[in-house]
């Protein structure tokens, strides 16, 4: 609210639709943001282990005007078969960016790094693990030590990436926000965000 007691405006315009700024991101032959269109993304819902039906899927989704195809990697084996996956879209003639959706496994994250053209985390699990539920209140020495931990396994997947030229969406869900995030900042959107910058600021 400003001094006049207004409500900052959410939009510039209730009737005119305007982009904000953001830098173009290539995410193999397809690039995310600037004054690029907005991209098309599908998921599979195949076995990922499933390297056939699951290349089959994303080459029907290829075909359907998809422009990026997200597969989840629940762990190491699913990591390392997103190359044979890749290999077999290759060899039918198309090229759509895949995007290995990860959680709870920043070992895996590092795996499909290097194999495919994107990697999607989720701050909530990437390092604070499954949720217990705890509503014990941290400390601050005990807050610090978890983004000390954040840093520790995130730093290794940034090396990765920009050795690979490969992108990284740091992808945050309401619904799984870690307990050291509930402890401080509880159910809210300021808590997603939270969550969030803290990845993002180590990026920087």
């Amino acid at each position: 609210m400003d001094k006049a007691g207004k409500l900052p405006l959410y939009c510039e315009s209730l009737f005119e639709y305007k982009r904000s700024i953001s830098r173009a991101v290539p995410v193999g032959s397809v690039s995310i943001g600037g004054d690029n269109p907005i991209r098309l993304q599908s998921m599979t819902t195949t076995d990922s282990l499933d390297t056939e039906a699951t290349a089959n899927q994303c080459i029907r989704i290829a075909m359907a005007g998809g422009e990026l195809v997200r597969i989840t990697t629940q762990g190491r084996r699913e990591a390392i078969n997103l190359e044979p996956i890749k290999k077999y879209i290759s060899d039918k003639g198309f090229d759509i960016p895949l995007v290995a959706d990860i959680h709870f496994n920043p070992n895996a994250a590092l795996l499909a790094a290097e194999r495919v053209e994107k990697v999607r985390i989720n701050p909530g699990n990437f390092a604070d693990g499954a949720k217990k539920f705890s509503t014990k209140a941290l400390s601050p020495e005990e807050y610090l030590s978890g983004l000390e931990e954040i840093e520790a396994k995130l730093l290794p997947l940034l090396d990765i990436c920009r050795n690979n030229g490969t992108a990284l969406r740091i992808g945050a869900n309401h619904g799984s926000l870690s307990d050291r995030i509930m402890t401080r900042y509880g159910d809210t959107a300021l808590g997603m965000v939270e969550s969030c910058m803290e990845f993002l600021r180590i990026c920087r």
